[in-house]
């Protein structure tokens, strides 16, 4: 909560002079003059937005806000991440108990990856979805010509509101559930003109089960939560992995179109947000991944449509290894400026995954190129400095994906990877990746803090195994005041020093610097400002806050480099942040 505004020094001055005039120790005029004096002094002691120095300078006028009290310890800290993806359950209870974790933890937003809709044969259709005794796909086929056999095996236990075209049914064999689609292999209607017909075996869940997607969605009502649901997807081509198959579109759009209409019939309730894109693609502006970029136009042309005030989530990824067919950062820009012209009118979140749990992406600073990279990513990229294994430090690239935005209708977020890659001392699990630890994930949210949301990849498990020692998640909860830096920015001539980051507020910090002298000068001071609503008025994270405070006019040497501490409103101290004045 936002509190008034007060500078300790002043009203002490106040105070004084009130005190004074009431003892009749001062003469009537000159106290009044004194009070005076006092009062325009305090006025104008706030910073305006013309005076906020350098990269942290509001880009449009915010609205008048509120600043928290200095020194005076914070209700709650606010932990950056926001958003998870989850795995879902076909247990309501389950849904909603790891939901209400999640927002215990702070969390307001949960994902599931989607289901790929698969090329399919009599042969693979599952044993058990048969009618009187016959494969199922075979007996909806008897009276239709089949072009072709799909799966689309979610685990859902879609109900009867699915059903729209008499060919379609509803499989319940020996407790499975599974719903039989006769889509027309030309046309959108119930009846293909040339005869031919695709079918698609949906479902795969005990009869008796809740639906995955419904039973989240309704958590996340009741809860006040936002529930992304993974969209349907095509299978990688063979020849080029890293590509959809699309030799199946018009089948596959069609799928799309029934899979948004029976969200819109049987799950249109308030906490379903939106729909997860779970084909990834680079960031970048290759002309080599198109066709992905048409899959997104596709189906968000599709949820505008039929859904049309939910939104949509994409997640390319940084691709910065030397070496691997890194991506610049302004080839980044670019890249964001095409997935963003897929939105198709609906808001389009860009979540960018920073690459710290597979390798791909560092988080350094300009101070640290000449660093070792961490154990972690060593196992990735081999031994060797930040700089020279990386074209440039992730801070560079969320600069540049959100000057890609601009002027269209998308919102930049960042996935900041919640594992790290696998070593023999951080396993978790049979996962793929191993077990991070807070301090490094604490680094990530310094490259990432443009981002207007931060969610996470992946709550199961990655922050709840128990790995070799304490899940991340109570890493989290025991740390979690720690104060992040941000940015900083630093005016010598008046000494003024403002400081964003995140649980940085109602402390004070400690600076260090070379005067002009070449003499070591460090010194602390009393946060004069604390802002706690920074990054929500000027649309970054609403987490992002805002101390000021004042260490006197000084100097600083040719090397212009200093470096900041914050000890914040409940006693915890951050890393060391090291800046350059420009």
């Amino acid at each position: 909560m936002s509190l008034r505004k007060v500078h300790n020094t002043e009203e002490l001055s106040r105070r004084s002079v009130l005190k004074r005039l009431s003892q009749g120790t001062l003469p009537l005029i000159a106290a009044l003059m004194c009070l005076l004096i006092i009062l325009v002094l305090g006025a104008g002691a706030g910073i305006t937005e013309r005076e906020a120095p350098g990269d942290i300078v509001a880009t449009t006028t915010p609205a008048p806000g509120k600043a928290d009290v200095p020194n005076q310890k914070p209700s709650e800290p606010r932990y950056p991440i926001s958003g998870y993806f989850i795995a879902g359950s076909s247990r309501d209870a389950t849904n909603y108990k790891k939901l209400a974790d999640i927002k215990e933890f702070g969390g307001d937003t949960v994902i599931t990856f989607g289901t790929s809709l698969r090329p399919a044969s009599l042969e693979t259709i599952p044993s058990d979805c048969v009618i009187d005794g016959r494969n199922c796909a075979s007996v909806a086929a008897d009276s239709v010509s089949v072009n072709r056999y799909f799966t689309f095996l979610d685990g859902s236990n879609w109900n009867d509101t699915a059903l729209k075209c008499p060919r379609d049914r509803k499989v319940t064999n020996k407790g499975q559930s599974y719903l039989l689609l006769v889509l027309p292999a030309v046309g959108s209607s119930c009846n293909s003109p040339n005869g031919e017909y695709d079918v698609v075996v949906t479902g795969g869940s005990s009869s008796s089960a809740s639906d995955p997607s419904r039973s989240l969605a309704a958590a996340a009502t009741k809860l006040g939560m936002k529930y992304f649901a993974g969209m349907p997807a095509p299978v990688k081509r063979k020849d080029l992995t890293y590509l959809p198959d699309l030799s199946y579109e018009t089948t596959l759009s069609l799928f799309t179109e029934r899979f948004l209409q029976y969200q819109a019939s049987a799950n249109n309730v308030g906490g379903l947000a939106g729909f997860y894109h779970h084909t990834e693609m680079p960031l970048t502006d290759s002309l080599t991944f198109d066709s992905i970029l048409a899959l997104y136009k596709n189906q968000n042309r599709a949820i505008k449509r039929i859904l049309p005030t939910r939104q949509a989530i994409v997640s390319p990824y940084i691709e910065a290894r030397v070496g691997k067919s890194g991506i610049s950062a302004e080839e980044a820009r670019l890249g964001t400026k095409r997935i963003a012209q897929t939105a198709e009118g609906l808001v389009l979140n860009i979540a960018v995954q920073d690459g710290m749990g597979t390798g791909k992406g560092g988080a350094f600073t300009s101070r640290e190129a000449g660093s070792l990279v961490d154990p972690f990513a060593a196992t990735i990229v081999g031994n060797g400095s930040w700089g020279a294994k990386y074209l440039a430090p992730n801070r560079d690239y969320y600069t540049a994906a959100a000057a890609g935005t601009v002027g269209t209708n998308a919102v930049l977020w960042a996935n900041l990877e919640g594992m790290a890659p696998a070593t023999k001392l951080n396993t978790c699990g049979d996962s793929l990746r191993g077990q991070t630890t807070k301090a490094r994930i604490d680094r990530q949210l310094q490259q990432v803090a443009n981002a207007k949301k931060v969610i996470s990849f992946m709550w199961d498990s990655y922050f709840t195994c128990k790995g070799t020692g304490t899940p991340l998640k109570g890493q989290v909860e025991r740390s979690l005041t720690t104060p992040i830096i941000t940015d900083t920015s630093f005016r010598p001539g008046t000494g003024e020093l403002q400081i964003v980051g995140f649980n940085i507020r109602g402390g004070s910090a400690r600076v260090k610097w070379t005067g002009g002298g070449g003499q070591p000068l460090e010194k602390s001071a009393v946060a004069s400002d604390s802002d706690a609503t920074y990054g929500l008025r000027r649309g970054l994270n609403p987490k992002l806050e805002k101390i000021t405070l004042s260490v006197g006019s000084t100097t600083v040497n040719a090397s212009r480099v200093y470096s900041v501490r914050v000890i914040n409103g409940w006693g915890v101290e951050s890393v060391e942040f090291h800046s350059q004045l420009p």
